[in-house]
C-alpha cells in the first residue's frame, strides 16, 4: 500500500483548515500558499473532500472551504479513504465482500486482512486535531 500525493495533500488541507477553523470560509488560494501546493491541484482534492461531505464550500466573495464538522470529529483514516478509495494492501480486499474465486482456499488471505485491519485501525486512531 502506498498513499498517493492526493491522499497526503488531503490530510494537509484538512489540518490546515482545522488550524484556521474560525467558522469562516477559507479561500483556496490561502491554503495553497500556506501548504505550497498548486491551487489547481488543490481544486481536485477539495472537490473529492466536498463530495464525501468532509468539507463545505461556498463560491463567490467571502467563499472558500471550511470543515463540515468539528476538527476532533475527523480521523486521518476517513480522509485517506475518501481520497484513496481504499487502504487495502492487495487488490482482492478493495471491494467488500471479497469476490476472489480463490478466497476460500487462499493461504495468504488472513495475513492480508490482518494487515488491512492494522492499517485502518492505525489511521482511524489519529484525530485530525487532538
Amino acid at each position: 500500500m502506498k498513499i498517493s500525493t492526493k491522499g497526503r495533500y488531503a490530510v494537509r488541507v484538512m489540518i490546515d483548515l482545522a488550524e484556521h477553523n474560525n467558522g469562516e470560509y477559507v479561500p483556496l488560494i490561502d491554503i495553497a500558499s500556506r501548504q505550497e501546493i498548486s491551487k489547481k491541484y488543490l481544486e481536485a482534492i477539495v472537490s473529492v473532500l466536498s463530495k464525501n461531505e468532509l468539507l463545505l464550500s461556498l463560491r463567490g466573495k467571502g467563499g472558500g472551504y471550511k470543515l463540515a464538522r468539528k476538527p476532533e470529529d475527523y480521523t486521518v483514516g476517513e480522509i485517506l479513504r475518501a481520497t484513496e478509495g481504499s487502504l487495502a494492501p492487495v487488490a482482492c480486499l478493495e471491494k467488500k465482500p471479497n469476490r476472489c474465486s480463490r478466497a476460500d482456499q487462499c493461504k495468504t488471505l488472513k495475513m492480508w486482512e490482518g494487515l488491512e485491519d492494522l492499517v485502518n485501525h492505525y489511521f482511524d486512531q489519529i484525530p485530525l486535531k487532538a
